[in-house]
């Protein structure tokens, strides 16, 4: 029996949903760009990406989606989708750590890979991963210097990945370095960690379910006049 997955990422600029079956993408739509525009076409491709692939909602599986970190916007908007849709077709949520999935996007045969989500000024989202893209070590928010990474770069290659690198590269300087530019999170990579997710029934709780924001949302107060 065929196991359909759904995929949302929203946790940065790219607006990216897939459908699986059985770990393997069947249909990707996403907007990589450089601007948000997941509430205006989170849900159309949904509809587009069912529709191509000749699927009703109730056909599926699970839904799955990436749970930062990254914008909160962004994954306020992917999460609320995904419970609304779990909610209303009585199906199992995945949650997918979105660093994860970006690691997955690297090809590399040793060395490590280093995922990172663009945060503020110097600042990044970031999680390393070995070869196997094992984690081995957790999600942090670090702000980068000339010294980041320093014991890993020592040790062999290390790969930066995500939106981050831009800034990265200007910092980092090391023979040991190598810069995956023009890569955001996509819906593609989660298939496989979906359904590796759906076969052990690792689910969350539709109801109680939120995103991984990492750190606090904090609205900055307009300037007194």
């Amino acid at each position: 029996m065929s196991t359909l997955i759904l995929n949302i990422e929203t946790a940065t600029t790219n607006c990216s949903v897939s459908l699986s079956r059985n770990g393997e993408t069947i249909v990707l739509k996403e907007d990589y760009n450089d601007n948000y525009s997941h509430a205006e076409r989170l849900h159309v491709y949904i509809d587009a990406v069912l529709n191509e692939a000749g699927v009703a909602q109730s056909d599926l599986s699970a839904i799955a989606v990436s749970k930062g970190p990254g914008s909160y916007t962004g994954l306020r908007i992917g999460v609320s989708a995904v419970k609304g849709l779990c909610f209303a077709l009585d199906k199992p949520l995945i949650s997918i750590p979105t660093l994860e999935a970006l690691a997955n996007q690297a090809t590399l045969e040793s060395g490590i890979v280093i995922p990172m989500i663009d945060a503020r000024r110097m600042e990044v989202y970031a999680a390393i991963f070995d070869a196997n893209y094992n984690q081995i070590r957790e999600t942090q928010a670090q702000i980068l210097d000339e010294n980041s990474f320093a014991d890993y770069l020592e040790k062999g290659k290390v790969y930066f990945i995500g939106n981050g690198v831009e800034k990265t590269k200007t910092i980092i300087n090391h023979h040991n370095a190598i810069f995956v530019e023009d890569k955001l999170p996509s819906a593609n990579e989660m298939s496989a960690l979906a359904f590796s997710k759906f076969q052990n029934d690792n689910f969350e709780d539709v109801a109680y379910f939120e995103p991984y924001y990492l750190k606090d949302f904090v609205a900055l107060k307009p300037k007194k006049k």
